[in-house]
């Protein structure tokens, strides 16, 4: 298999976070409405959202989605969170509201995530602290 990059591993978040979104929502059992159903006329839907039905991802999908979502695990939560956000598609300016930084540090701390990800797949790890940046120990 080829090596792990960046891009490769961000394009598998964002694979995930679409994946995840069409899984089918999640209902509580046990619980049950007796209410009948209201049928609204015509001119009563004009204003309202249309239903949206999307197809249930594939099996093969669902497993990709899975291991993505294990490889978090090499990661600190905020990075986790970041890393999320970003596949989600959320704007780099909620980004920054939410960490409390520029556009250019969350998107550095973006990539460094990724990073790490990308070396845990190629079965390396990334160097942190001194050796990361180049002193002797």
């Amino acid at each position: 298999m080829a090596e792990w990059t960046v891009e490769r591993v961000a394009e598998r978040f964002r694979e995930a976070a679409i994946t995840a979104h069409r899984l089918p929502s999640v209902r509580v059992q046990g619980y049950f409405n007796t209410w009948p159903a209201i049928r609204r006329m015509p001119w009563e839907t004009l204003g309202a959202e249309p239903t949206i039905r999307r197809f249930p991802p594939s099996p093969e999908a669902i497993e990709r989605m899975l291991e993505t979502m294990r490889w978090v695990l090499w990661l600190e939560e905020e990075e986790r969170h970041l890393v999320w956000m970003r596949a989600e598609r959320h704007r780099w300016r909620d980004i920054c509201a939410r960490f409390g930084c520029d556009r250019t540090t969350a998107w550095r701390r973006w990539q460094k995530a990724l990073e790490v990800v990308a070396f845990n797949l190629n079965g390396r790890t990334k160097p942190t602290g001194a050796k990361a940046m180049g002193q002797a120990g």
